[in-house]
């Protein structure tokens, strides 16, 4: 048995707990997977290095409608890819050097770990570990239905589909959420017959009705969008090939031939694979590891001296800046335990990055209607078009908008719901103003806009919200 200061299951956010103020004490990391966790190996950024040739690929399509000629004549998959992981595969690499050879008061474990006790952990090759603090940090993977035939080696899941030795000529995407619809973009934009399977009648149906409703209309333009349908089997044939079998609405059957299968039907938090429930910790209806507002891990609803949880395997949120937030809350209380910190989950954004660019922050209209019911307040809703605007104009948009929410009486913002060019950078100040209490009203009105930047949509947009003695 080995005893440590501090023990953190997981190389992901976990990571960044491992400062300066602990520099004489001992600490343990656990990785039973690639070193830097999800957001850097397998998610956010190298799909976001994957989106952004995707982009420039389309844009020979927006030129042609203003006057310019593109042409968009193949995608180097190899060197696409390369380029982009020997970045990624080096910053983990030195990540892991770092920890496991450089820092003499870290022990790097790299194998998979269960708890078995408050603050005990008994390594896969039968080591054990104990720590006066334990931070669980192990993230989520992806969902596989139990659907025949996704055991074949053609089909992959977001861990694997972006190092594919070759691009698949044609693509079957199952699901309609937000990893569904970025590759989705990316693979259609580079060139693949993309066909995407979704149980729903709307693709990304957590957000704001006006934002899936437009999104799902401009998705079935650029690729093949099979909605209210679901697989049944999947299965290979003589050339390699797989075939799936596909239900309709009506129980009426399809087979789609394709050379690669994408799975992304979610992800589910680890917290099985580090036995949360079987040490007694609370879990969420979806099986999450319980916390508090202060990160400390729950039992019969309460905290568990020396135990803290973050990120995905924890939060409903599966968002890299949220786990970041929660760290650095872990960090604080840690080495404060008198004078805790509350995460702030109140205005969480989230941004999609397909085609058309998607984000969102606070309440969707439903929700804020269904809010205002309960406290008697009013909402107002404005929509401006990003072809209202003069960069709009330039860009001859006919797509993109902005929605915005906010109550009545006081202006305060509920929701923001961005769908076009940008939207992710177009969303930042609106999310600066919730978090700051800026009303929408002052907002507009009380500091300058520049003109003609594509941000006077959201100018635009504040202005629709009248005041009450407008």
């Amino acid at each position: 048995m080995v005893h440590y200061d501090l023990a953190i299951i997981g190389s992901g956010s976990g990571n960044t707990l491992v400062t300066p103020e602990w520099d004489n004490k001992k600490i343990a990391i656990v990785e039973g997977g690639t070193f830097g966790g999800t957001c850097l190996n397998v998610g956010c950024i190298p799909t976001k290095m994957f989106v952004y040739p995707a982009d420039l690929a389309r844009a020979s399509e927006d030129a042609r409608r203003l006057g310019v000629d593109l042409q968009f004549t193949g995608t180097r998959w190899s060197e696409l890819r390369d380029r982009i992981f020997m970045r990624i595969d080096s910053i983990s690499d030195a990540g892991r050097v770092y920890r496991a050879d450089e820092l003499e008061h870290v022990d790097l474990y790299e194998e998979e770990v269960r708890l078995t006790a408050d603050r005990t952990i008994v390594t896969a090759s039968g080591g054990e570990i104990t720590a006066d603090q334990v931070v669980i940090a192990a993230g989520s993977r992806p969902v596989v239905p139990d659907i025949p035939g996704l055991d074949l080696p053609q089909v992959h899941t977001s861990d694997t589909v972006m190092r594919l030795d070759q691009q698949p000529r044609r693509m079957l995407i199952i699901g309609g959420g937000y990893i569904a619809a970025e590759f989705a973009h990316i693979f259609s934009a580079l060139g693949t017959d993309v066909t995407m399977v979704a149980r729903s009648a709307q693709l990304l149906r957590a957000l704001d009705g006006t934002l899936s409703e437009e999104f799902t209309r401009v998705a079935q333009t650029q690729w093949t969008v099979l909605r209210e349908h679901h697989v049944r089997s999947v299965a290979a044939n003589a050339d390699g090939s797989v075939m799936a079998t596909i239900a309709g609405p009506d129980g009426t059957e399809i087979d789609v031939e394709s050379d690669v299968v994408l799975v992304a039907t979610g992800r589910t938090p680890n917290s099985d694979r580090v036995g949360a429930a079987d040490v007694g910790f609370d879990l969420t209806d979806d099986g999450r590891v319980a916390v508090d507002a202060f990160q400390r891990v729950l039992r019969d609803g309460q905290p568990v001296p020396g135990m803290w949880a973050l990120g995905d395997i924890s939060s409903p949120f599966q968002l890299k800046h949220v786990a970041n937030h929660e760290a650095r809350v872990v960090s604080h209380n840690l080495l404060h335990p008198d004078a805790l910190r509350t995460s702030d989950h109140r205005y969480v954004p989230a941004a999609v990055f397909t085609r058309p660019q998607i984000a969102t922050v606070g309440l969707t209209e439903e929700q804020a209607l269904e809010r205002a019911e309960k406290t008697g307040s009013r909402v107002l809703v404005a929509v401006q078009q990003y072809g209202s605007t003069a960069y709009g104009w330039a860009m001859e948009d006919q797509i993109g908008f902005v929605k915005l929410i906010a109550e009545e009486d006081t202006g305060t913002l509920l929701g923001a719901h961005i769908l076009g060019h940008e939207a992710s950078n177009l969303i930042q100040p609106v999310i600066q103003a919730m978090h700051f209490g800026l009303d929408a009203f002052t907002m507009a009105r009380g500091q300058y806009w520049i003109h003609p930047a594509l941000s006077e949509v959201v100018e635009n947009a504040l202005l629709s919200l009248k005041a009450p003695s407008t």
